[in-house]
């Protein structure tokens, strides 16, 4: 953690949303004008997609059933924790990015499923992580102790899996029972490296469907927004204006001390109502910091 240097992260697995909360805090730095660092967590991935699949089947001769993205075999923990002490101590560090498609390869004149060259991050007054790992802590890692505001993302499981069946049916061309596949393949992992994390974040938000989401691989829709409400969690909510937030986010209730409910339509309302005036402590503290 730095005051010089902050660092925040969203984590949440494969189809948890974490992409949809990065524009939100996207247009969060837009609006105030600061200048963040954003790293994808695929990019610190072990292997690019070909060599996934080699190292998949490897696994799976040499009777491990469990490989895959979510665990530490198939990622780069310790390059990432160092990013993320780099930064810390100096405002930089080494990042690349992967490319998922056609569109984000063509300006590198790569294939999709590749890696691009390392290189050093770009000026910056804070770094902005969004992927799986954000808050992995290990007996050889901490990342999550080097981040200063630590989010997760985090449906209701048959949620989540609805999410990524239709994301991987749509944009991949994927089957159902494929799509099934590779979510029982992560389930050892999801135990022990995804679902730990969100022990270790400051604030997180778990959309809850109140529809029937009994059999998600049956379900032909995803629940819309309106069709939810999510949790918000704060860990310490210790300065958090919680009649503020319940007076500008109409029908939300304090279901514990530390807990507001809010409809889902107002997910993006809400994290803009929190999220704002901590990235600009974050901001102000760092100007300070470094004013000295």
């Amino acid at each position: 953690m730095s005051v010089k240097h902050p660092i925040i992260a969203i984590t949440g697995s494969s189809g948890a949303g974490t992409t949809s909360v990065t524009r939100t805090f996207e247009s969060i730095f837009r609006r105030e004008g600061v200048q963040a660092a954003i790293v994808e967590g695929d990019s610190f991935h072990r292997y690019d997609r070909k060599a996934m699949k080699v190292a998949m089947a490897q696994a799976e001769a040499a009777g491990n059933h469990h490989f895959s993205h979510f665990g530490d075999e198939a990622n780069l923990f310790a390059e990432l924790e160092a990013l993320f002490h780099d930064y810390g101590e100096t405002g930089s560090g080494q990042a690349r990015k992967y490319l998922h498609n056609d569109e984000e390869a063509a300006p590198f004149r790569q294939e999709p499923g590749t890696f691009t060259a390392w290189e050093p991050l770009p000026p910056s007054e804070l770094l902005f992580y969004e992927g799986l790992h954000g808050g992995v802590a290990t007996d050889k890692v901490d990342i999550a102790g080097r981040v200063d505001l630590l989010i997760g993302v985090v449906p209701v499981i048959n949620l989540e899996w609805i999410q990524k069946i239709h994301r991987d049916r749509s944009t991949r061309g994927y089957s159902t029972e494929a799509v099934t596949d590779v979510i029982l393949r992560r389930m050892h992992e999801y135990v022990h490296f995804i679902c730990p994390q969100f022990t270790r974040t400051h604030i997180n938000f778990q959309r809850v469907p109140v529809v029937d989401t009994s059999d998600p691989f049956i379900a032909r829709t995803i629940p819309s927004a309106d069709e939810s409400l999510v949790v918000i969690r704060f860990a310490n909510p210790r300065g958090i204006d919680f009649p503020y937030l319940l007076s500008m986010l109409h029908d939300s209730f304090m279901s514990r001390a530390n807990t507001l409910v809010v409809p889902g339509g107002k997910m993006e309302l809400a994290m803009q109502l929190i999220f704002t005036p901590l990235i600009m402590r974050l901001v102000e503290r760092r100007n300070k910091a470094l004013s000295r």
